[in-house]
């Protein structure tokens, strides 16, 4: 086993273009770090910078507190999993698993028994005889896992290797590649796009954002206390929804367009900094799941009144859609535009409990969890705190 430590890695390519710059991370022995991200944030390069298929520009990666940029991906002893399995197809499921101990020219006998473990902790002994056509895509997938941990290496990459899967089967995998790295206790770096992978399977989770970090901690202190906009609008699914607010004089209420919320004195506690904002206009974030109806003849201190637009029953929870007459703050990338904070007409979600009777073009009364609404300065688009 191995610790991975970038620092102040970089990646420019001849074009000038800059992946990833000056990326300071650190994997412990045995933890499971997710990269996420959206597409072209770096997160990819950054993994096959650790493996040794993209040159390193700038900066010192350790594995196992040796510096390894400069050495070829085969002498670096870190196994990739990749997205698309990359499976012989001409071998059994037990010579693909041996394919690089046979090159290695191992003994026979070890081969198979390095199999045959990879194989019960995988759970395809009873599959090491078939093709891998007559496999699922689980299988398969497993099948490159085995691939991986027969190597015993220091280190495990993961180039988003569940999203070929259905939905149903990433759950299912999730999971299992958890277990899996748990018992190995290896460290891994695990790529993908989708934050609700990231949440549930890392022990860490880093942002990337135009190469990049943007953050580094648990999934919870990432959802709790995003450092800024672009972390609190990426974490959480469905996303967090971004409003032009202003605050009045002496800070202790807020305007949403033409509606005010109080905001209780416990805020100021935690965010000391929000006082010397009165007066001024910031972005608010209030999640989804931070509101909920409001009981007829209950406190409006808090609440909203929406339009509701559309209704998505999941059986379990309700998702409503809903205008207010406040503006809406979006982050999207604008082509060739240095500002890329748009604002739009006051849409928004909440997540509701299921039994809501409402119908869409009625009037529906929010309520916000106060305590629970995240500020942001909208010019540095950094948090409040």
């Amino acid at each position: 086993m191995a610790s991975i430590l970038l620092e102040k890695v970089g990646k420019v390519y001849p074009n000038g273009y800059r992946a990833v710059e000056n990326l300071d991370l650190e994997i412990a022995e045995g933890e499971f770090l997710v990269l996420v991200g959206p597409s072209g944030c770096g997160k990819t390069t950054v993994l096959r910078m650790i493996a040794g298929l993209e040159e390193i520009s700038t900066g010192d990666l350790k594995i196992g507190g040796a510096v390894v940029n400069d050495l070829e991906p085969k002498d670096r002893d870190v196994a990739m999993v990749f997205q698309n399995y990359a499976l012989y197809p001409h071998m059994t499921v037990a010579e693909n698993i041996g394919f690089a101990l046979k090159l290695r020219k191992l003994p026979k006998e070890e081969v198979r028994r390095k199999v045959e473990e990879a194989a019960e902790i995988l759970g395809l002994s009873e599959w090491l005889d078939r093709k891998p056509k007559q496999l699922s895509g689980g299988q398969r997938q497993r099948v490159a896992m085995g691939r991986a941990i027969v190597r015993s290496p220091k280190a495990f990459l993961m180039d988003e290797p569940l999203s070929n899967l259905d939905a149903k089967l990433r759950v299912k995998m999730r999971s299992e590649v958890r277990r899996i790295q748990e018992r190995l206790g290896v460290a891994t770096v695990y790529v993908t796009h989708d934050q609700v992978e990231a949440m549930t399977m890392g022990d860490r989770v880093a942002v990337m954002r135009d190469g990049v970090l943007q953050q580094c901690d648990t999934p919870q202190q990432l959802y709790d206390h995003p450092v800024n906009q672009f972390v609190g609008a990426f974490i959480g699914s469905p996303a967090m929804n971004l409003y032009e607010a202003k605050l009045g004089p002496d800070a202790t209420v807020i305007s949403l367009g033409s509606q005010t919320l109080r905001i209780p004195e416990s805020t100021f506690a935690r965010r000391p900094a929000l006082r010397g904002f009165a007066g001024r206009m910031v972005t608010v974030g209030i999640r989804p799941e931070d509101l909920s109806v409001a009981i007829p003849g209950g406190p409006t201190d808090g609440s909203l009144i929406t339009e509701v637009q559309l209704l998505e029953a999941l059986g379990s929870e309700m998702m409503v859609h809903f205008s207010i007459d406040a503006n809406l703050v979006t982050e999207e990338a604008a082509a060739e535009e240095e500002e890329d904070i748009l604002v739009h007409k006051g849409e928004g979600v909440a997540r509701v409990a299921p039994d809501l009777t409402v119908r869409t073009g009625e009037t529906l009364m929010l309520q916000v969890a106060m305590e629970r609404i995240h500020f942001f300065d909208p010019e540095t688009t950094w948090a409040i705190w």
